[in-house]
């Protein structure tokens, strides 16, 4: 078990660090071929910082674990939201522009419940990775498209501009320079080091459930998710810390987005399989309402407060609890 433990330990760390490592790459080998910064924030940066679970994804579906692959991304969009927002506005209440709440709450919102259709009917199949992907790239296409006319910031642009926030060596107009030599390596070995690491995650997690007599979607929707959301944790409590909520969320809606419509959708394209029944009958479902609690807490109050972060963190302790005690009993 010790061993299990630290494989899993290990994949974690392998897939955060050699996200990171990728996302530099990536971002230098834009700047060098002249995209722009904002295309660059909203294509290279939110798809790289979200590497960490596409690998642990598309691994666990790869290997025949969908409780961990799914569980995944429903337990990260549950850690966002839940979790890491109601951290974050503990720390200091969160001003939510309505715009931008039904602008990129609806659309996660819309995903979500896309993804239970597609789990009630017919599995995360090609057709619906396919469909994911393309629901992707248009609301890609649709943030660039209002960043260029200026107004209230995407979800998307939120995301990357936390990012840079966390690390300033990450923003697109501070890497131009160097060599693309360089900037291909770190890429590269970002890129191994990722998929090392979601290798050892999954074997890990699949021995401790095995070990432990719990089910692989427990381990996904708990353990997995919350290490491979880590990084939005760390983003959205410093941009919390210096009073910038509006990033804080945006990292959070913009992460929700990317789980669903990128991970789901390159899952399903390149491992399909079926949607677990328990995360149908229950997980995905409560991930549906804690996205419309979210954007009802903020409609009739115009932001989140404190109250709302406790009551987001406190719903999340009692999940996971319940989560491991339905295993128990």
């Amino acid at each position: 078990m010790l061993t299990d433990i630290l494989l899993l330990i290990g994949g974690l760390v392998l897939l955060i660090g050699g996200g990171e490592l990728l996302v530099r790459g990536a971002v230098k080998i834009a700047a060098r071929l002249g995209l722009s910064p904002m295309l660059i924030g909203l294509t290279v940066v939110g798809m790289g910082t979200s590497m960490p679970e596409l690998a642990a994804s598309v691994q666990a579906a790869a290997a025949g674990s969908p409780g961990i692959a799914l569980g995944n991304i429903v337990g990260s969009n549950l850690a966002n939201t839940l979790l890491i927002l109601g951290i974050a506005a503990l720390i200091a209440p969160i001003a939510v522009p309505r715009g931008v709440l039904w602008r990129d709450g609806g659309v996660g919102l819309g995903a979500a419940a896309l993804l239970l259709l597609a789990g009630w009917f017919t599995g995360l199949t090609r057709p619906a990775g396919a469909l994911f992907v393309l629901l992707l790239v248009g609301y890609i296409y649709y943030a660039y498209r209002k960043e260029r006319v200026g107004g209230a910031h995407s979800a998307a642009y939120d995301r990357g501009e936390a990012v840079v926030e966390v690390d300033p060596a990450l923003s697109p107009s501070a890497t131009a320079q160097g060599s693309l030599l360089v900037s291909i390596l770190l890429f590269v070995g970002g890129l191994g080091l990722v998929v090392g690491g979601g290798s050892l995650l999954v074997r890990g997690a699949v021995s401790i459930a095995q070990g432990a007599g719990i089910t692989e979607e427990v381990i996904g929707l708990t353990i997995v998710a919350i290490g491979t959301s880590l990084p939005e944790l760390v983003t959205s409590a410093i941009a919390a810390l210096r009073k910038q909520g509006e990033i804080a969320l945006g990292n959070v809606l913009g992460s929700n987005i990317y789980n669903v419509l990128f991970i789901g959708g390159v899952t399903g394209l390149v491992t399909p399989g079926p949607v677990p029944p328990s995360i149908v009958a229950f997980d995905l479902p409560l991930m549906i309402g804690a996205s419309a609690a979210l954007m009802f807490f903020a409609w009739t109050g115009g932001r989140l407060a404190r109250r709302e972060g406790a009551a987001f963190f406190a719903a999340y302790v009692v999940y996971t609890v319940t989560t491991a005690g339905l295993v128990a009993f």
